[in-house]
């Protein structure tokens, strides 16, 4: 029995503390788990410099920054396997890591600077941009924004220590503040006489069909795993970084309404709670810090809302928007614009630290986008000229239009995790980064491509300028949350550095009718990867249901200001036929895109690696319980043996 019942113990604990970054073993002598004690390395951001990049170069560019954020991941994972000795002499890393490091940035820095002045002007003072800097870990800076985490962080899962996380690259318990301490911060500027009021409502499901990749389209078009951390996808299933526009135009899409094509993505946020995804091995997922159990949402409300100054104009078809910085660690919170809080306190929010949400609450994400356009392009070389937020008055900048609001809230039934001994009773949740970026809350970021009909997105300028609620027809079965409110929404125009991240609905109008308890969702079933890279599509039979909608037929009603329904600006679409959440059969199972084929036709460049997708067999932690369960029935034999002795002495 002792025997069998220590068998049992010493499995299941290894079991739950496995899963380390790097493969360098998950736990040390004293059952901690082993960090390079948070430190970090700081590279300079090129890609934020380059304003301007001539098109004939724009390819080039892109390659060459994608090339920057590898070479940074990999310095990154060198000095996870020199923890010890870098602990104890921070300058140890100059020679094997940082000095390379820099050698390899000023040849990249070089081929980008060359490939522009191929064809326009060569940009000035890029190479003082080579050198990066290690951040080592200093007490008492864990919390602070741009600052490297504390020394304490290195001890994981110790009564009392900060943690660090699943994958050795945090969270930290200092990344966690109750919201209930937070004062009130949402800003709400008045209203103007023509403010445009209404909103518009798309429905697109919580990714139930498992849609991810580690791609990114827009920041690293035709690079695999160029954004080193995994992703969720709504609305457009041809979503990886070789879709063309083609691609994007003729794919199918997740939303009820079927004019709604565009791309909506964002980091998946991860409960550390020691199992491994399918992705544990993969790139983009557990080989770079990004380990844990993938939670999907409850709730997504995807909601477009007007200004508070006039009348908004429609959105460019395929324009491209990103909200936030993925690397606002290092490079500080000017175009931050993290926004967390829980249901029932959305008038307070946190920017760079998760919320602590009281039992009946829920966390909440929120992404509220830019909401200026310079009326000229689609995207631009950095990803962030072209568009802008407004100002405090809700005013857009010189030249620039106003142009529906995306604002995306995500909501996510996990518990507020055990600060006091590192997550191990209730595990961490955070959201995927770069590895160096230590999955910090004000790293998180969202994307938009905007695919939408040119007819519906005339309708959703009209239905706001006329100061109107859209939404779809027949209720709202999707788990996307009642629209905010015109008084609660369009005011608020927090930009990126303000502080208060933005905000939705009134808390009081924004919580579940029946908040259940957080759970930290540890029994969700085993979940099926549909990756959309060429080389590795999956493949799976016509979807039975849709991703997390019900299948009414689509078409949209409206409300005028006094509560009427009006008749639908445009004739009712084919109902969606979104990828089922269940239809992929077992797991390990081949399926099949939405259109019965690749969703992508584009390939890889000559010399370019391969997409990344997510490959190998389930890897769930259940599957290496073998001895427990040895040990089970040997404490069980024993028992049985214990009574039968007695009954015979008796």
């Amino acid at each position: 029995m002792l025997g069998g019942g220590g068998l049992v113990a010493a499995n299941v604990y290894a079991s739950a503390s496995e899963g380390t970054w790097g493969g360098g073993g998950g736990t040390d002598a004293t059952g901690q788990v082993r960090s390079a004690g948070m430190a970090t390395i700081d590279c300079p951001d090129v890609g934020s410099r380059l304003t301007t990049v001539p098109d004939g170069a724009r390819e080039a560019v892109d390659g060459e920054l994608a090339q920057l954020d590898q070479q940074i991941a990999a310095a990154y994972q060198q000095l996870q396997a020199s923890a010890e000795s870098v602990r104890q002499d921070p300058t140890a890393a100059d020679e094997p890591i940082m000095n390379p490091l820099k050698e390899k940035r000023a040849a990249t820095i070089e081929r980008i600077a060359v490939a522009i002045d191929q064809v326009g002007d060569r940009p000035e003072g890029l190479e003082s941009l080579a050198a990066c800097t290690l951040r080592p870990a200093q007490a008492g800076n864990a919390g602070q924004v741009g600052a490297a985490p504390s020394d304490g962080a290195q001890q994981g899962t110790g009564q009392g220590q900060n943690g660090a996380g699943q994958g050795g690259n945090g969270p930290v318990a200092s990344d966690y503040a109750d919201i209930t301490s937070v004062q009130p911060n949402v800003p709400n500027p008045p209203q103007q006489d023509d403010a445009s009021r209404g909103t518009f409502t798309s429905e697109c499901g919580v990714n139930a069909n498992g849609l991810f990749n580690s791609d990114n389209v827009i920041v690293a078009p035709g690079v695999s795993n160029g954004a080193h951390h995994f992703h969720d996808y709504i609305g457009n299933q041809s979503n990886n970084a070789f879709a063309s526009d083609e691609d994007l135009a003729d794919a199918e899409t997740s939303c009820v309404d079927q004019g709604d094509k565009s791309t909506y993505y964002w980091p998946v946020l991860r409960l550390q709670n020691g199992k491994q995804e399918r992705d544990a091995g993969a790139p983009g997922g557990g080989t770079e810090g990004n380990a844990g159990q993938i939670v999907t949402a409850k709730q997504v409300t995807l909601t477009f809302v007007g200004s508070p100054r006039g009348k908004v104009t429609e959105m460019p078809r395929l324009l491209r928007i990103i909200t936030g910085d993925a690397k606002a660690f290092v490079n500080g919170p000017a175009n931050a614009n993290a926004s967390w809080s829980c249901t029932g306190f959305e008038d307070r929010q946190l920017k760079d630290k998760y919320p602590l949400c009281p039992s009946g609450s829920d966390v909440v994400r929120t992404f509220r986008f830019q909401s200026c356009w310079d009326g000229r392009n689609i995207d631009s070389a950095n990803h962030r000229t072209h568009v802008a937020f407004a100002g405090p008055d809700g005013s857009c900048p010189e030249g620039f239009r106003a142009i529906p609001q995306l604002v995306q809230r995500i909501v996510y039934g996990v518990a507020a995790p055990s600060l006091n001994d590192g997550g191990r009773t209730v595990p961490f949740f955070a959201v995927d980064s770069f590895p160096e970026q230590l999955h910090k809350p004000v790293t998180d970021h969202g994307d938009f491509i905007n695919v939408f009909d040119e007819g519906l997105m005339r309708e959703m300028v009209d239905c706001i300028n006329s100061g109107r609620t859209c939404g779809a027809r027949g209720g709202d079965d999707s788990g996307a949350t009642t629209a905010p409110s015109p008084s609660d929404d369009t005011g608020a125009t927090d930009a990126p550095g303000t502080g208060t991240g933005g905000a939705t609905a009134d808390p009081a109008t924004s919580a579940p009718a029946d908040p259940a308890p957080a759970s930290s969702d540890s029994t969700q079933e085993p979940r099926t990867y549909t990756t959309t890279s060429p080389a590795n599509t999956t493949k799976h039979d016509k979807p039975a249901k849709q991703d997390s909608q019900s299948t009414k037929q689509d078409g949209r009603t409206t409300q005028d200001s006094e509560g009427k329904q009006t008749a639908p600006a445009k004739a009712d679409k084919a109902a969606s036929t979104a990828p089922s959440d269940s239809g992929a059969g077992e797991v390990g199972q081949a399926t099949q895109t939405p259109a019965g084929g690749q969703a992508a036709q584009a390939q890889p460049p000559a010399g370019q690696t391969e997409p990344q997708a997510v490959q190998g067999g389930l890897a769930e932690t259940g599957a290496h319980l073998w001895p427990a369960a040895i040990g089970t029935l040997l404490a069980l034999s024993g028992l049985v043996m214990l009574l039968r002795a007695k009954r015979l002495r008796y």
